[in-house]
């Protein structure tokens, strides 16, 4: 999407610049003190960084918020399509940060942003995650090959990514919204309606689907060493709270916290998440533990 097409009220638009580094020119929002400890927010499949609006404000008192749109979703312009699955995600993440000469002590995930902070951690020791229903869970059965497949073959079809704005009507983005067990404001659902209405994001979005790859994940996270935090909503109707005691109970010295809300419970109005977050990250975001792998 380009920059220029975002509306006016746009969350943090006057915030963000283009970056390039690596393969992207990565569309990234900056906040908080230039010499404050650096925490870096990464939304989940089919968002923007504008998901972490009502997080920004309070954490970006205390830290150095680096809020960057994954590749080819917002207004990242990716420039390498073989780049979008986890583990190239996670590479080209440190490149990012690596070129604004910023180390961060914690990355805070929602979803999919969940797993890439886990993967970060993998390569770097003492990196503090928070995963917001985080996505650590496979596909079951056949669905954990067809829907891959799926948007493999979507993602190569030139008109693909236009047809599918065509699907992203205000009552089916309702409905998808309504899915998740989330309560949000009319002007997050706008939000997300302006998204799905771009099919450079549409594109990016079936590319990051197409080239998810979570098993090598999962088969480490008894390998884990940084300090983990995950946050299950009770109401999460897309990566139930489950998915979320499970890998806790994997993660040598993981914490779980349940909270009310659904999927999206950071984007819901009156969310309680910032006190809790900011308490973990006071006792465990610790810059001399952090070891570059």
């Amino acid at each position: 999407m380009d920059p220029r097409r975002l509306p006016a009220d746009w969350p943090y638009r006057d915030a963000a610049r283009h970056v390039i580094a690596g393969p992207h020119r990565w569309w990234v929002i900056e906040a908080g003190a230039a010499t404050a400890p650096v925490v870096l927010l990464l939304h989940g499949l089919g968002a923007s960084g504008h998901s972490f609006r009502h997080l920004i404000p309070g954490l970006s008192a205390t830290y150095r918020v680096i809020v960057p749109d994954l590749p080819g979703q917002g207004c990242t312009q990716m420039g390498a399509r073989g780049r979008s699955g986890l583990e190239p995600t996670a590479q080209d993440l440190r490149r990012l940060c690596d070129t604004l000469g910023q180390a961060p002590v914690a990355v805070i995930g929602h979803s999919a942003g969940g797993a890439i902070a886990l993967q970060m951690a993998l390569d770097t020791p003492g990196l503090a995650v928070v995963g917001i229903n985080a996505a650590l869970s496979q596909f079951d059965g056949a669905a954990g090959v067809v829907f891959p497949r799926l948007a493999q073959g979507l993602a190569a079809m030139p008109f693909a990514a236009s047809l599918a704005t065509l699907w992203a009507s205000p009552r089916l983005v309702d409905r998808l919204l309504d899915g998740t067990g989330s309560e949000m404001e009319p002007e997050g659902r706008a939000q997300y309606r302006r998204l799905v209405q771009d099919a450079d994001h549409v594109r990016g979005a079936l590319e990051m689907m197409a080239q998810w790859q979570l098993a090598p994940l999962l088969a480490r996270l008894e390998t884990v060493t940084s300090p983990v935090l995950l946050i299950a909503a009770e109401d999460d109707r897309a990566v139930p709270p489950h998915v979320s005691e499970q890998a806790a109970a994997r993660i040598p010295g993981a914490a779980l916290l349940r909270v009310a809300g659904g999927h999206l419970v950071h984007e819901e109005p009156g969310q309680a998440l910032l006190t809790p977050i900011l308490d973990w990250l006071r006792r465990h975001a610790n810059p001399d533990q952090v070891r570059t792998g």
